[in-house]
């Protein structure tokens, strides 16, 4: 019987509770409207003290630094670092418990490990890649986890700070990103395809790719030189860096790991680049691996839970999870929509799914809320936003509601056992992690101008809700298949509560919402098409 209660200092802060083996809960901070890649304060620690029953047998803190640097003053087990954790015993309410800490660089591997569907034992291959680390690793069958190669020091921060050099707004020192233009650099690099480098082109990367052992510390006005320089982030120039920089880094990394595979074992993928489709999907078609898993958090988000099970398999041995993707916060109602016939601009309507599907078919764009929120950064049909597919100008639409960029796609979400019949990938993606080509041309508004999606399936076991809903969907329209993007406020994290999604409603100009089954629409019926 091991109960630990794990936090993560820094942005992206988050508080996991591990008990016998199985994820309880795991609380981001940014979730609840909260500010993205929040760091975890008063309130988030009072509600995952909450939830927890009694004192925990050990109090876990996840390696960081100050300042999220790595160099900073170390935070528990620092940043970096593979030695394993450090135990001592404390007096916490009274109580004496134990503290545990390790690095930030093993939560990311304990993580992956742990939430792999590998057997215990299994030997892995392990890529970390994120703004700071980008290493590949070996872990043996007694879990010895060993850096075999230091590969490109701050992939993260060379890929978002390409997107900077593009954006007239983006202003910081020497150095420093903002977290979200990696995500944005991402769709921007499908507007290129595979380009030779132009004589300019080739002194961009020279400068951001140089020296790859040495933590990145660019400064935009170094670049003022070139043509690129504030050009506007949708400018020919910011399209072609962005294909090129994305081409440069994986063709790094692969270059350098293909001679290091010496068996074939899976790949776990940990960090922040983990959330790059394309790539993942490139690691897949490889050929270099057994397998390949990431989980659904594989950026910081998913810190607490690796150090969690990092001190779960100090006191027991065992580094593996029971997990759902569901862990993460429960839905509040704050203001009693069980009992009410109207919410704000919005009036109760029906909880039938074909009612809800035919709403949809008419051209509504619906929030969704159900259960307990997704676990990591992507929106997986318990605090999403949905629609019908079909036509480019409900992506529009839906871009101006969230207030996002032109260029950026609208993610599908679509039943299993339909996967292959829309898409061209040969497994399930449950954690909308995987890039696929799009068969059909039906499919605009989840079509990427390249022709890919970053499609989520979802089985009947995995979300029944939403598993009814696109079924509904299919048998009205023929598609199993609806648009799926995050429910959140611009620069926050999902919402949470009732009184929150009426008022994003309200104001972004939803026509309605469905919570738990639901639905809530504005005085308009839709006509189907």
């Amino acid at each position: 019987m091991m109960r630990l209660l794990a936090l993560k200092p820094g942005h992206d802060g988050t508080a996991a509770y591990v008990a016998n083996g199985r994820l309880v809960f795991s609380y981001e901070s940014e979730k609840d409207s909260g500010m993205r890649y929040a760091p975890l304060d008063t309130a988030g620690m009072l509600e995952a003290l909450r939830r927890v029953a009694e004192v925990p047998d050990a109090l876990v803190v996840s390696g960081w630094a100050v300042g999220s640097e790595v160099s900073g003053r170390p935070i528990g087990g620092g940043y970096m670092g593979l030695q394993e954790p450090s135990v001592t015993k404390i007096e916490l309410l009274g109580r004496t418990t134990w503290l545990v800490t390790s690095s930030h660089e093993r939560s990311h591997l304990m993580s992956a490990y742990a939430m792999s569907p590998f057997p215990r034992r299994q030997p892995c291959y392990a890529l970390i890649w994120e703004g700071h680390i980008g290493a590949f690793y070996e872990i043996d069958e007694a879990l010895t986890l060993r850096r075999v190669r230091q590969i490109m020091v701050g992939p993260g921060i060379r890929y978002a700070f390409a997107y900077g050099l593009a954006d007239p707004s983006f202003s910081l020192g020497r150095g420093h990103i903002r977290l979200g233009d990696a995500g944005k650099q991402m769709a921007l690099a499908a507007y290129a395809q595979a380009v030779k480098p132009s004589a300019e082109e080739t002194a961009i990367l020279d400068a951001l790719f140089s020296n790859l052992s040495d933590p990145p510390q660019f400064l935009k006005s170094d670049f003022r030189d070139f043509a690129i320089f504030n050009s506007g982030v949708a400018s020919e120039q910011s399209k072609r860096l962005a294909r090129l920089v994305s081409d440069r880094i994986f063709d790094t990394f692969c270059r350098q790991i293909k001679p290091l595979v010496h068996e074939r074992r899976p790949l776990l993928i940990a960090g922040g680049c983990g959330l790059n489709c394309e790539w993942n999907r490139a690691w897949l078609d490889s050929g270099l691996f057994s397998d390949v898993f990431v989980p659904p958090c594989p950026n910081d988000t998913g810190s607490a839970i690796g150090s969690a099970v990092d001190a779960q398999w100090h006191f027991t041995g065992d580094a593996k999870l029971e997990w759902t993707v569901y862990s993460g916060q429960p839905f509040l109602d704050d203001v009693g929509y069980e009992a009410a016939d109207g919410l704000g601009a919005f009036r109760r309507r029906t909880s039938h799914m074909e009612d809800i599907a035919a709403a949809l078919h008419g051209g509504a764009i619906l929030a969704i809320v159900s259960g307990h929120a997704e676990i990591g950064p992507r929106a997986l049909g318990n605090r999403s936003i949905v629609a019908a597919p079909f036509h480019r100008s409900t992506l529009d639409r839906i871009n101006a509601i969230k207030r996002r960029e032109f260029f950026r796609p609208i993610a599908p979400v679509c039943l299993e056992e339909d996967l292959q019949a829309h898409f061209d990938l040969s497994r399930p993606s449950p954690f909308m992690l995987y890039f696929s080509r799009a068969r059909s041309p039906a499919l605009q508004a989840t079509t990427h101008v390249d022709g890919s999606a970053r499609v989520q399936s979802v089985s009947a076991s995995q979300n029944p809700g939403l598993h009814r809903l696109l079924t509904a969907f299919k048998a009205r329209t023929g598609y199993g298949v609806l648009c799926n993007t995050s429910l959140n406020f611009h620069g926050a994290g999902f919402i949470n509560r009732t009184s929150d999604l009426v008022s994003y409603a309200e104001q972004a100009g939803l026509d309605g919402f469905v919570i738990e089954g639901t639905l809530f629409q504005r005085d308009w019926q839709p006509t189907c098409k």
